[in-house]
């Protein structure tokens, strides 16, 4: 890498690591149609989190779950192209992390819709 962070030193080193993590974002959002759709439902859904008749602790934890999905689907991305890039023939290794990153995305989306389903629940039968 041109850049090597591990020389830097301060607030130059802080600001190449949020410059980097930019970067990760904005490659993300460029390159992968998973993270495009979660990122909007996440937007879509952050002001309802906010107007629903709930205490400050259920809004925090809906967040926090909403938040968590993306998150996993970054590092599940990671995870892939890291395979992709060790391993561009068929193994059955290189199949089980991308199956495990893709399940940690289904458990951490599971966990967010079971959390919505309580919230909204709640909201119901107050």
């Amino acid at each position: 890498m041109g850049n090597d962070i591990s020389k830097k030193k301060g607030f130059i080193r802080f600001f190449f690591a949020f410059r980097y993590s930019v970067n990760g974002l904005q490659e993300a959002l460029r390159n992968e149609a998973a993270f495009r759709q979660e990122v909007l439902l996440f937007l879509l859904f952050l002001p309802v989190i906010f107007y629903l008749p709930v205490t400050q602790s259920l809004k925090s934890i809906l967040l926090i779950g909403n938040t968590l999905v993306l998150i996993i689907e970054l590092l599940n991305s990671a995870i892939e192209a890291i395979v992709d890039l060790t391993s561009p023939q068929y193994h059955d290794l290189a199949k089980r992390a991308k199956d495990m990153g893709s399940a940690a995305v289904m458990v951490s989306i599971s966990l967010a819709i079971t959390l919505w389903g309580y919230i909204v629940l709640t909201c119901i039968f107050k």
